[in-house]
Formats: structure tokens, C-alpha cells, sequence
């Protein structure tokens, strides 16, 4: 797997959630490892379609998926994750892959991406493989890890 296929995710995670959230990002190690799903979390899957396929998934523990949908509401504090945080944080998955396809278009790489998939504790999950992960750190937030599994 090549890192190439993960750095647009990256460079546009770190990019909307500084917009969004008002946080600055920092990056942990790159790694390869298999795509693993923990409890109390919850996981933004969007699938890769065209020249590259696979899927990208964003996992976040429950309490930091909270602090970031109250930090993409102003600051409105958010107690449990209701319809409007689950929209919320799934539009945050959207507009980083988004933005991502568009890097990737840049590069010559045309893909698309299918509508986020939320994906709660105990689900089944439709997803495995080695994946390219990286963390992100976004402040006082928590962290967010990204998952990249290209299939072709």
C-alpha cells in the first residue's frame, strides 16, 4: 500500500476540521495495520469508487465525536449523540472525503464517494483488510483515526 493513497485524507481532514471545529491538528505515525473497530466509538465509513476502490473510515470515541459536534454547533454542548450530532458528524466525514476527492482529481486520481455510513458499537462491520491509519490529534478535542483500505 502506498501512503500517497492516504495523504490527501489527511491533508484534507486536517484542513476542514481546523475550519470546522477551530482546532489545530497534529499528525501521528502512519501505520499498516488491520482495519480494527473499538467500542464506544463511532465509525464514518464512505466508500471509494472509479480509479481507486476500497473505502475510507474515520473513527472517533464516543466523548470526542460529541466534543466535535458541539464544536461544529459554536460550542452548543451536546449530551448524547441525538439525529442532529449523527448528521453532523456524518457531513464532516462527507466534506473531508470530498475535499479529498478533489486532491486526488488534482493528482490525476478520479474517484467517487458513496453517502456516509454511520457505524455504532456492536454493528456488524462490513469492512476488513490492511489498512493505511494514521491518527489525527485535534486539540483539546480528542483524536480522530483515519483508515484508508484500497482495494485496487
Amino acid at each position: 500500500m502506498k501512503s500517497q493513497y492516504i495523504n490527501p485524507f489527511l491533508e484534507s481532514a486536517s484542513t476542514v476540521i481546523e475550519q470546522v471545529c477551530n482546532v489545530p491538528i497534529t499528525r501521528g505515525e502512519l501505520g499498516v495495520k488491520d482495519v480494527a473497530f473499538y467500542d464506544n466509538h463511532i465509525w464514518i465509513k464512505i466508500g471509494l469508487t472509479g480509479q481507486m476502490q476500497g473505502d475510507v473510515i474515520f473513527g472517533l470515541h464516543n466523548e470526542v465525536a460529541l466534543r466535535v459536534v458541539s464544536a461544529m454547533m459554536g460550542g452548543f454542548p451536546i449530551e448524547q449523540m441525538d439525529e442532529m450530532g449523527k448528521s453532523a458528524i456524518s457531513e464532516l466525514g462527507n466534506m473531508i472525503s470530498g475535499n479529498a476527492s478533489t486532491l486526488l482529481f488534482n493528482q490525476g486520481v478520479s474517484i467517487d464517494i458513496t453517502p456516509p455510513q454511520l457505524i455504532h458499537d456492536h454493528e456488524t462491520l462490513p469492512t476488513s483488510g490492511k489498512a493505511l491509519t494514521v491518527p489525527l490529534n485535534l486539540g483539546d478535542l480528542g483524536s480522530l483515526e483515519v483508515q484508508v483500505l484500497v482495494l485496487s
